[in-house]
């Protein structure tokens, strides 16, 4: 079998990772992957776009590529899905009007509120005049969300009124987030723990993965602005057995039923960002953040790192509609993933500094992100850099693997979290 992945990050070379050691898998394509996915000899990168659909169906049909994985958001929000399908090409993913559950914050949240799901209340706002006044009305903290897609980033956890009110104005008079921030949700503030909790859907029926957790501050103790992730463990010990079944029972079938009776059955991976606290009596409360019409990164990085499954037949499960009868097993060791980033991220940084010590991590998988060849040499090329991975008996020692990999790999300005 010959399979796609779609993307250039390191979720994208961690899936494509792991699809090469299926048994049914001869050849791993990614289109365009990184210098990570260009040096490892199962897999072999190629130079289309991701958001280039009709470039991609070309090369599946020139190429004889059996099925398509695709990783990031952008080009399933543009309707990947919706073309391959159209083109009788086998293709994992929801389709562009599923994948409105990520690419309009406005969409999800309505979509909650039809289903009973459990979020924080909100209001969207195309009026800044309209948007202060509710902020100055409800005072801080408050959560301000650009609606549609902006790479993770587009989430403003506001502390004080000063901080909520700039970010709406960056948002709908700045065009911080160009036409993705040209409407906003303001949501009311949840505390609590955050967890990751993705599952593979085929349409009806549901498999969860392992369970995890992501870090998107930019900072030690949570602090800073958020990013795309700076780092994740699985699993996630707050996802307790209670917890569990909570999500499944109020979140992810939920979601399924609702998604199929509005017509629009979801299928490939489903990610709930859920915000997990506590009743006074003990009984655990979960409400939603967001949902992703793809796995997370760096949640991704963990948790493939965990499978032991073969994945193709979690993919095959979902193209015939037959994932109730698969099953998928995890590695009892705890993973977890440290990203290390370019000096200036999330908001300006430079490129093209090369990248040493790549060679002297032994105890961890690398995982690239941002990165790609120049002149012989890898060089970084975006603001997520590089995924250090390991696993451990507990999160603690896979902590500690993974931050003497982050010590080893070296580049100007490089910058990680270290609690």
């Amino acid at each position: 079998m010959k399979v796609l992945v779609v993307g250039s990050g390191g979720r994208e070379h961690a899936l494509a990772w792991r699809i090469a050691q299926s048994e049914h898998v001869q050849t791993v394509y990614v289109a365009p992957g990184n210098a990570g996915t260009d040096a490892d000899p199962l897999l072999t990168n190629v130079p289309v776009k991701a958001t280039d659909l009709e470039g991609l169906l070309k090369f599946v049909r020139e190429n004889g590529v059996d099925y398509t994985v695709v990783g990031p958001e952008a080009p399933l929000a543009a309707g990947i899905v919706d073309v391959f399908r159209k083109g009788g090409e086998k293709i994992f993913g929801p389709t562009q009007a599923a994948a409105q559950l990520e690419s309009s914050k406005d969409f999800a949240k309505a979509f909650m509120k039809r289903h009973g799901i459990p979020t924080a209340e909100y209001q969207t706002f195309t009026d800044d005049k309209a948007a202060r006044e509710y902020i100055l009305h409800h005072g801080a903290p408050i959560v301000v969300k650009a609606d549609g897609l902006a790479a993770g980033k587009g989430v403003i956890v506001a502390m004080t009124v000063e901080e909520a009110l700039k970010a709406v104005d960056d948002m709908l008079e700045g065009n911080s987030f160009g036409s993705a921030g040209s409407r906003v949700v303001i949501e009311d503030f949840l505390d609590g723990e955050e967890a990751s909790f993705i599952v593979a859907c085929d349409g009806e029926h549901v498999i969860p993965m392992a369970t995890s957790q992501d870090h998107k501050r930019l900072l030690d103790h949570d602090k800073g602005p958020n990013t795309g992730g700076m780092g994740a463990y699985s699993p996630a010990p707050v996802v307790t057995p209670d917890v569990y079944q909570i999500v499944m029972e109020k979140v992810i079938r939920p979601v399924i039923d609702g998604m199929a009776s509005e017509g629009h059955p979801f299928t490939g991976f489903l990610y709930a960002g859920l915000m997990i606290s506590h009743a006074a009596d003990g009984t655990p409360v979960v409400k939603v953040l967001e949902f992703n019409c793809r796995m997370g990164d760096p949640e991704t990085e963990s948790v493939m790192l965990r499978l032991k499954s073969d994945i193709v037949d979690l993919f095959e499960g979902v193209a015939d509609g037959s994932l109730d009868k698969k099953k998928i097993e995890f590695d009892e060791r705890a993973a977890v993933c440290v990203m290390l980033v370019s000096g200036g991220y999330p908001q300006k940084y430079e490129k093209g500094y090369v990248i040493e010590g790549l060679d002297k991590v032994n105890d961890s998988v690398l995982f690239h992100a941002g990165t790609q060849l120049k002149d012989g040499n890898v060089v970084t090329s975006g603001g997520r850099v590089i995924a250090v991975c390991s696993y451990g008996q507990n999160r603690e020692e896979a902590l500690a693997k993974s931050f003497e990999g982050a010590r080893l790999v070296n580049f100007k300005d490089k910058y990680f979290r270290r609690d």
